[in-house]
């Protein structure tokens, strides 16, 4: 290869640092002829060489449709060996390739994918390739990608190559890239020489030009111009076309000089890469009417068409397959895909596929087809795969009203996936006027998913109410109480006016659900928090919650995290997310995780609120929901700012509030300016801090949130009293002392008690104090300690200075074992005052811990071994020993059995 030394040597490193156990991944990307498939074939070579094994997958643009065609080709040599994973990963792995009932989750399928290469890896490094990544189906490329992204431990190596114009293809999955660019001058000219030593001067720099530094051109457009220059002369000048198209008309007019045996079996090859030989020669014969032998395979190989490569035949160059489907007349194409379907009664889902390309005009039988291998996609949980199938059924079928549930369905599997931008197409192409009531509401949940537009919108509101009423009329209440749903949060999302949830209240009350349902306390809480909220809060301590509901708990824990009820909220929400784990269900688990950390932060388990919100935004990155991955990073904002990491914590909210995905979210922009405010406050910027949190009081501001509000009252009181303008805030407290006298919040109620505290004279704060004090705060340890810090300092205020010292050293040891640094620090300074000195705050060893070692740890501690540790986690278990391995002398322990006396001993 030349000119490319740089690129080679990125590839080495790649392979040198797998054989050292220090995994990764590489995503080759360049136009087509750039030397993707040279780079990738020096690297098997080279891995060869080493020692290391190699696996590949081809991608194809024919089995782009067929579940997991790409997994199943690369793990081939490796599935007599299933025997060495656990039997639930057996088991997915199984279901995903037809063989159990199983249906797989990506991420389940994506460990034990991990878990296989991993075990041989152990034996002896891979090398795993993905070339043409572009065409794989989506699932192969999911789980790839989910395997690339874990491989810091495990001696592998993947490579993947992409088309430069599939610039979505692993576009935010983290992966490094490597950008093929055209070659220099002094490069192209030698691999000319290389290839075309004798060509004219003239003809030379004509090659030279047209090929613009494209290897691949350079070998292929020589013989083609010298063609063109013996029949026009060599002076003329055939019209320039477009590369690519250069380059098929050389391999088109190769294809062309090819035996006619020869010829027949390109072109079915063409049509079908993963065909079986034996099937291959046979359609081969069909059309040309004669026997065709293996031996007709021969001459393609020997002029560059054809390969054989890890023992499976495949084209030189993607643009071979191109020029030979595209040479094929019309008619031809048609017969061979109905011949090939003619041979697959085995494989139903490859035979819908060719008969569907087989087919000119609609054709409800194939439609048929497509749809039922859509339906056995979705079973072995290829929903990519499911959704090209339904929207290839619905071109085909001759009924609109079909068409139109073939797209919803569709749309609505796009929608699970995230597929905004596949989601929203479909959608656009359903009958904007479905004549069932119930597709019309199912339309509107899926359009509300993929295009929720402005949250603010009231009328959009009255529309999906609108559509609640007609699902209940047709008698499905479920519909109906998922398009309230969607109602009601956008009431709270937005923090809309009081008549926006009650009329969505009015449309829920017709439809006659239990007071107790998960889902009517849920739409409760969300679209009337002043009026029901109260109620709910009564409600829910009296439950007894079904804890294998997953769903309804998710509903019951949102409506107490929104009322503030924030331990009954913590405790479901706990279990809501080993639900969603267990059942691979991660982009829910994101959105737990993220409004998990955030009501954990008041509950004073910050360690797992580090650990919940790095997980919940790297989750929701790999998922493609970016909004949670925006409020995963409030919640960051947020407890940075309380442990008095000012600038970490401005740096996250600022960004927060800058992305346009939080326009009219307002909970997530309060969030983030609560957030700004307590890291000014920590920094002794108590005007700017007041400023910043009496917006989020003000209803006019985009930042505030009458719910979220009030927990920041804390923080405001801090910064008006240290600021000395107390007064400023006397309206704020009022209407918050008014709101909470309704409406009993846990939270509400703990934060006012202390702003009335802290604000009020200190003559008269005495019995503010004893008020604050009465309140439970077993399991409120943020305000506990603060309560004693600011009770301490009133009293040494008071010159009552040995009666101070207790309530400052239990806030300076309650924030020390929070690891609230800034608030540790006014602990000290104010027992200083009282004339005691206090050490420094030592660095506790749990502190020290990554949020995925914290999580290893916790895990371990409650007794799970490595291998369950990496379910739960999605880890390989060599990643957990790994984690292990450096939690061990961080906590100062020499073993597992020690893991959790040194846990019980951190906060």
């Amino acid at each position: 290869m030349h000119g490319r030394n740089s690129q080679l040597s990125v590839v080495e490193s790649l392979l040198g640092e797998a054989r050292a156990k220090r995994g990764g991944a590489l995503v080759v990307r360049g136009h087509a002829g750039i030397g993707k498939t040279m780079l990738l074939a020096v690297a098997r070579d080279r891995a060869t060489a080493s020692g290391m094994v190699v696996l590949q997958a081809n991608g194809a643009e024919a089995e782009t449709a067929l579940p997991f065609a790409g997994l199943h080709q690369l793990l081939a040599p490796l599935l007599g060996t299933l025997s060495r994973l656990t039997p639930r990963l057996q088991r997915t792995l199984r279901g995903a390739f037809g063989q159990d009932d199983t249906r797989p989750d990506l991420f389940s399928l994506g460990l034990a994918v991990l878990e296989l290469l991993g075990e041989h890896a152990a034996r002896s490094p891979l090398l795993v390739v993905a070339e043409d990544a572009h065409w794989l189906d989506p699932e192969t490329l999911e789980v790839l990608a989910f395997v690339a992204r874990r491989l810091t431990v495990e001696p592998i190596a993947v490579l993947f190559a992409v088309r430069a114009q599939h610039t979505d293809v692993l576009c935010r999955t983290g992966l490094r890239g490597l950008h093929l660019a055209e070659l220099g001058d002094d490069a192209a000219r030698r691999i000319l020489d290389d290839h075309a030593a004798e060509l004219p001067p003239r003809l030379r720099d004509r090659i030279l030009a047209e090929a613009a530094g494209n290897p691949l051109a350079l070998v292929e457009l020589p013989r083609l111009l010298a063609s063109e220059s013996g029949q026009t002369g060599p002076d003329s000048a055939p019209e320039l076309l477009p590369l690519n198209d250069r380059l098929e008309s050389a391999f088109t007019d190769r294809f062309e000089q090819m035996p006619a045996e020869t010829r027949a079996v390109l072109a079915v090859f063409a049509a079908d890469t993963g065909c079986p030989l034996p099937t291959l020669l046979a359609v081969a014969a069909i059309l040309t009417r004669t026997e065709v032998t293996a031996e007709a395979i021969q001459p393609a190989i020997d002029a560059g068409l054809l390969q054989v490569h890890a023992q499976r035949l495949r084209f030189r160059h993607p643009l071979v397959r191109s020029a030979v489907y595209r040479s094929v007349s019309d008619i031809a194409r048609l017969t061979i895909h109905s011949v090939l379907a003619g041979t697959l009664d085995d494989n139903p889902d490859r035979r819908a596929w060719h008969r569907s390309a087989s087919t000119l005009g609609p054709d409800d039988e194939v439609s048929a087809e497509l749809e039922a291998a859509a339906g056995r996609a979705l079973e072995r949980g290829a929903l990519g795969v499911a959704v090209t199938g339904l929207d290839r059924a619905s071109e085909l079928t001759t009924d609109p009203v079909r068409r139109s549930s073939l797209l919803l369905s569709a749309a609505d599997l796009a929608s699970q996936l995230h597929d905004r931008r596949v989601a929203a197409r479909l959608v656009a192409r359903i009958d904007p006027r479905p004549r069932d009531v119930t597709e019309r509401g199912r339309l509107e949940v899926v359009r509300d998913m993929v295009e929720p537009g402005d949250v603010r919108d009231l009328a959009r509101i009255d529309e999906l109410c609108g559509h609640a009423l007609d699902a209940y009329a047709a008698g499905d209440t479920g519909l109906a109480a998922m398009l309230c749903w969607r109602a009601a949060s956008r009431c709270w999302w937005a923090c809309l006016p009081p008549e926006a949830g009650a009329r969505v209240m009015t449309v829920f009350d017709k439809l006659g659900l239990d007071d107790d349902d998960p889902r009517a306390l849920a739409v409760a809480a969300y679209a009337q928090p002043d009026a029901l909220g109260p109620d709910v809060l009564r409600r829910l301590p009296t439950l007894t919650p079904d804890r294998t509901d997953t769903d309804g708990l998710h509903f019951l824990g949102g409506a107490a995290l929104v009322l503030g009820d924030f331990v009954t909220a913590s405790s479901m929400m706990t279990t809501v997310a080993a639900g969603y784990r267990a059942q691979g269900r991660v982009a829910l688990l994101a959105r737990t995780l993220s409004s998990a950390g955030f009501i954990r932060l008041w509950l004073g388990r910050w360690p797992a609120v580090r650990a919940d919100t790095e997980e919940a935004e790297a989750l929701a990155e790999e998922t493609g929901e970016q909004f949670w991955v925006v409020a995963a990073r409030a919640s960051r904002a947020l407890h940075e700012a309380m442990a008095g990491n000012s600038g970490p914590a401005t740096r996250l909210a600022d960004a927060v509030l800058a992305s346009p995905l939080v326009t009219g979210v307002r909970f997530a922009a309060e969030a983030a300016q609560h957030a700004r405010g307590v890291a000014a406050n920590a920094e002794g910027r108590y005007e700017e801090a007041l400023a910043m949190l009496t917006r989020v009081f003000d209803p006019a501001d985009s930042v505030h949130h009458l719910d979220m509000s009030g927990w920041a009252l804390p923080d405001l009181a801090d910064a008006a009293v240290r600021s000395g303008r107390r007064g400023e805030v006397s309206g704020i407290v009022g209407r918050a002392r008014e709101r909470a006298e309704r409406f009993p919040s846990p939270m509400l109620q703990r934060s006012l008690a202390y702003a009335e505290a802290v604000l009020a004279p200190d003559e008269q704060a005495g019995p503010a104090f004893a008020h604050a004090f009465a309140l439970d705060h077993t399991e409120w340890p943020v305000h506990r300690a603060r309560l004693q810090l600011a009770y301490g300092t009133w009293l040494r205020r008071r010159k009552r200075i040995l009666e101070s010292r207790p309530s400052l050293r239990a806030a300076r040891d309650g924030f020390d074992e929070l690891g609230a640094h800034a608030w540790g620090r006014l602990a000290r300074e104010e027992l200083r005052a009282s004339g005691e000195e206090s050490t420094g705050r030592a660095v506790r060893s749990g502190e020290r811990l990554t949020a995925q070692e914290l999580q290893t740890a916790l895990l371990a501690a409650a007794g799970l071994s490595n291998r369950e540790i990496g379910q739960r986690l999605f880890l390989s278990h060599r990643t957990v020993s790994s984690h292990l391995y450096r939690i061990y002398p961080k906590l100062g322990i020499s073993g597992r059995s020690q893991l959790r006396a040194a846990l019980d001993a951190l906060p």
